[in-house]
């Protein structure tokens, strides 16, 4: 048969919105395929993102890391403990029997894990029943991780493999007969221009503006949830919101906003009072390394008892009898990058306590996918902060984070040549209308922590909802943010629907409910020709 005149088939366009691990591991895995033409958008500089800031580490069962007795079945029954029932089993599954490849993918690709004798060196934290958590730097995982990713990016950028777009924004996603075809793009300069693709992917990380107080860099406004939503799809477990529970207290810290990683009580530290009292062993079996939400709300209601009493309402971490008992050095030497920060703040962390509160860390909700990343949209995905797998439930193991943006990424990429069709989700029809009052950032800040904090109660979520309903977007002011005020409006609704306290979602006026498989989903109500 005569192939004159053929030509080779046209190659695969995906675009991958954002660069944080999930973003910047989908990008370079995507750029390796044949056939495959690759677009990297990020909305600030390469390193500007959660993942940077990543201090513990990534957790992993790997046959160079595993301590005695470890399993991946055992990270998957700590996982599922952690989530408090409402985590999709085989996401669960997936999420840890994976971590061995990604892990040595990243290895390979010159990610510098700390290293022991005998393997990798294994960190302890919350909520896990062994050690197995890497890390890099002692404190800075996140950044050793998006160095070699970066460095790997622009590699293949400067060989032509992949076209990579910093300083630029996703503005909307583009679809014909309900399938994506393209997103509209925004430079820093405010120029649009319309960007073709057959697959998009969304990685553009969590919320965490969403609150006052919160670990995550400015750039976290919920960006891919608000345009997923406005294309039409589902959206899960939106009110499952983590608090990491010792953020530095920015009122101590000159206004600085710097989270001392869960590591740290992983090594020994303790959580105390003004008058030096630990409050924890009376809260959880596992005093200081309870889950999260535990700590965070343990925290919250010893300052609350505190300020009843007319006493000073604050917590601490305190790190000095790690300090004596390990040697002069040690907190220095295995946090080097939180052991600089806080001197810098002055604070001597070896001879005096932290002063600590919760803060917003981790959005469990998101973007509905499945297992292989696909949203309910055709042609569009989601991986990481962005994505709800369901691999979290309610409550985000500790250091699941990075290892989710690996395998679903891993997953994205792998399936984005295969799939054209999209799953189906049961999800309640959902609609906002807006207001006319203006907003700014600050006041949504203000709504939502308030309303959807730590703990919550139906008064309160009510009264958000009303205000948040008669604002409309933000508009051109240097603290605006067109995303909050529709991702708000989500986690208001979805945190006033569920009628119970599960995991992360906690409301004083219904009762901690036993562990259920029921999620929210929901999705944008259709206008009616």
């Amino acid at each position: 048969m005569s192939t004159e005149g053929s030509r080779a088939p046209a190659p695969l366009r995906v675009v991958v919105a954002g660069a944080g691990i999930a973003g910047l591991y989908a990008a370079a895995l995507a750029a390796r395929r044949p056939a495959t033409a690759v677009t990297l958008v990020a909305k600030g500089a390469l390193e500007d993102s959660n993942t940077w800031h990543a201090q513990g580490g990534i957790t992993a069962v790997t046959a160079q890391g595993r301590a005695a007795g470890d399993s991946a079945a055992a990270h998957a029954a700590d996982t599922l403990r952690a989530g408090a029932g409402p985590n999709d089993d085989a996401a669960v599954r997936l999420l840890c029997t994976e971590a061995g490849r990604q892990i040595d993918t990243l290895a390979a690709w010159g990610v510098p894990f700390d290293r022991a004798a005998d393997g990798y060196a294994l960190g302890l934290e919350g909520a896990h029943s062994a050690a197995r958590i890497l890390h890099i730097g002692g404190d800075r995982t996140g950044a050793g991780i998006a160095q070699a990713l970066i460095r790997t990016v622009r590699d293949l950028a400067a060989a032509g493999d992949l076209d990579l777009r910093e300083h630029t924004a996703v503005r909307s996603l583009l679809r014909s007969g309900g399938h994506i075809t393209g997103a509209v793009l925004e430079t820093a300069g405010g120029e649009p221009a319309e960007l073709r693709a057959d697959v998009i992917v969304l990685a553009t990380g969590g919320a965490g503006q969403l609150f006052e107080a919160t670990t995550n860099p400015a750039g976290a406004t919920g960006d891919g949830v608000a345009l997923a939503w406005e294309a039409g799809a589902v959206l899960a477990d939106l009110e499952f919101v983590q608090f990491h529970p010792t953020l530095l207290d920015p009122a101590a810290a000159g206004g600085r906003s710097f989270m001392i990683s869960e590591a740290v009580r992983g090594e020994g530290a303790l959580l105390v009072d003004a008058a030096g009292r630990r409050f924890m062993p009376g809260v959880h079996p596992d005093a200081e390394l309870a889950p999260r939400d535990v700590v965070s709300r343990a925290i919250c209601s010893r300052r609350r008892e505190l300020a009843q009493q007319g006493l000073q309402p604050a917590v601490y971490l305190d790190a000095t009898a790690v300090a004596a008992e390990r040697g002069d050095g040690f907190l220095a030497r295995r946090f080097p990058m939180i052991d600089a920060t806080v001197r810098s703040l002055g604070f001597d962390w070896t001879r005096e306590p932290l002063p600590v509160m919760p803060a917003s860390h981790y959005w469990m909700g998101g973007v509905r996918t499945d297992l292989h990343a696909r949203t309910s949209v055709p042609g569009l995905f989601a991986i990481g902060e962005v994505a709800c797998t369901g691999a979290h439930g309610a409550n985000r193991l500790a250091s699941n984070s990075l290892l989710e943006g690996l395998v679903f990424g891993r997953r994205a990429v792998e399936a984005s040549g295969r799939y054209r069709t999209a799953p189906s989700f049961d999800a309640r029809p959902l609609a906002f209308e807006d207001g006319t009052g203006t907003c700014t950032r600050a006041d949504i800040q203000s709504q939502v922590s308030a309303s959807a904090g730590v703990v919550r109660d139906g008064a309160g979520l009510e009264l958000a909802a009303k205000q948040l309903a008669e604002w409309t977007a933000p508009g051109d002011s240097p603290d605006a943010c067109a995303s909050l005020l529709p991702v708000a409006r989500l986690l208001v609704a979805a945190a006033a629907a569920r009628r119970n306290s599960v995991g992360a979602h906690y409301r004083t006026d219904f009762e901690q409910a036993p562990a259920g498989r029921e999620r929210l989903s929901f999705v944008k109500e259709q206008e009616q020709p």
